[in-house]
């Protein structure tokens, strides 16, 4: 399922920069391009590219959100952290019975009968 996604937002990505770059520029920001107007002209109707910008733009956008959703639901809770340190190590949890000295009549060898 996440490569499907993947590969629609990866579509809809490279669809997005063509259609941007095809469209005729309006402002002339850089000082070129657009032609006579600029703020005195009333604002065209949008046009055919304009419209289809918009949808592949929400269609984008809502891919970037699905993919967020699955990654989420996929990684359960789990930090990196936790995949990065084994098990054992942090399971290991100080208590009483680590933090006091071993007994000085206590032989380490044999076994303590209760």
């Amino acid at each position: 399922m996440q490569n499907v996604v993947l590969i629609i937002h990866l579509l809809l990505a490279v669809s997005l920069i063509g259609l941007v770059l095809l469209q005729r520029s309006e402002g002339g920001g850089l000082g070129i391009g657009g032609g006579g107007g600029g703020a005195t002209s009333g604002r065209a109707a949008a046009s055919a590219m304009t419209k289809l910008t918009w949808i592949l733009a929400i269609a984008f956008i809502c891919t970037s959100l699905g993919l967020t959703i699955i990654q989420v639901q996929k990684s359960s809770g789990s930090s990196i952290l936790d995949q990065l340190a084994p098990s054992s190590e942090m399971d290991t949890t100080p208590n009483a019975d680590n933090l006091l000295p071993p007994a000085k009549d206590a032989n380490p060898l044999l076994p303590v009968a209760d």
